[in-house]
């Protein structure tokens, strides 16, 4: 828990302290969540793979509710500062808004992701705020009541086909998690017998004009610009996770026409220990799918039955921006892994 809060704070910290006091703040941000987080994946050895099956860690939610607490003190700082009514120069401007993107694509997401899986009510809306203020409040239910029931299946938007880029990708996921999430939640809402106005989309819509709003309020047009493009770099970062996570691989289809159950091979998972602290062991991808409920600090890895990646995810997700690359280094691995198993994989 040491690594956890220490990895995670520390991005958070910087950027308030660049968003208040410019200086090099801006840029230290920016290098923590790129070169600092290579090296030290690099430099640090590999997170062990397992944990006693009795161990807890009381102090897992605690930190999830202290981060997303602070994530919403981080947002409106770094959009009025980076709107340019802080008083930074172009250069600090630029490094901020950039880390701030990545940290809330790479923090504040595995912290809502974690969150709208808890059981305290109070959790789940706070995870649901945070990707509404990012302007993706769909995601809580697409992740819920789509992915985490189609995932490595032709009917999971999230699930990136052998071969598909990401650009291709982005668009097809982005379009299907908004309407199966919307089509999930309705089907809900009406087998449950409940007014259509307690529907989560509507308040992930009026959440996200609320939010644009006070974008406004704090640094008027720019103010506006600067938060929707922050916004739209953390969306990119969400599906970049997804399509890496789960590219190329596929549950079988059962003689009885269903799916074989979530198993260990169906997510591509990453061992490198300084990364998975920042992202609150989000490549542990595998072990997730299999137990959703599992404290994140207790996930599981097992190289041996479970495939896993090159390089560490923040260095994967990179790659994915140029496909013929990305092909190159993943075709071959996903083929190796589908190679062992009984029966093709189809795609349906």
């Amino acid at each position: 828990m040491i690594l956890f809060s220490c990895a995670t704070l520390a991005p958070l910290v910087l950027i308030l302290l660049g968003a208040g006091q410019g200086g090099l703040w801006p840029a230290a941000a920016l290098i923590y969540m790129t070169a600092l987080t290579f090296a030290l994946d690099r430099l640090v050895a590999a997170a062990p793979g397992a944990v006693g099956e009795t161990e807890e860690f009381p102090a897992a939610p605690v930190l999830l509710a202290v981060l997303g607490t602070l994530y919403f003190a981080v947002l409106p700082a770094a959009v009025w500062a980076t709107s340019g009514h802080g008083g930074l120069a172009i250069w600090q401007r630029l490094c901020l808004g950039i880390a701030a993107g990545l940290i809330f694509g790479q923090i504040a997401h595995p912290v809502a992701h974690e969150l709208i899986h808890k059981r305290p009510r109070a959790l789940r809306i706070m995870g649901r705020a945070i990707y509404t203020s990012l302007l993706i409040g769909h995601h809580a239910s697409a992740h819920l009541l789509v992915h985490h029931v189609h995932v490595a299946s032709a009917d999971d938007p999230s699930s990136a086909r052998r071969g598909e880029g990401f650009y291709r990708f982005a668009l097809r996921a982005g379009r299907g998690s908004f309407y199966g999430g919307l089509r999930a939640e309705t089907a809900m809402l009406r087998r449950a017998g409940r007014p259509m106005w307690r529907h989560p989309y509507l308040f992930y819509v009026l959440g996200g004009i609320a939010c644009v709003a006070a974008a406004f309020a704090l640094g008027g047009a720019a103010g506006v610009i600067v938060y929707v493009a922050i916004c739209l770099y953390a969306q990119m970062q969400i599906l970049m996770s997804d399509y890496v996570q789960h590219y190329g691989l596929r549950r079988e289809v059962l003689p009885s026409g269903k799916l074989e159950p979530v198993g260990p091979g169906h997510s591509w998972n990453a061992p490198h220990r300084f990364s998975s602290a920042l992202t609150l062991n989000a490549p542990r991808h595998s072990d997730h799918h299999i137990a959703p409920l599992r404290a994140y600090p207790a996930l599981r890895l097992n190289p041996g039955e479970m495939p896993c990646l090159p390089y560490p995810l923040p260095l994967m997700a990179a790659l994915s921006l140029a496909p013929p690359i990305w092909r190159r280094v993943m075709d071959r691995r996903v083929d190796n892994w589908a190679a062992p198993r009984a029966t093709p994989m189809p795609d349906r």
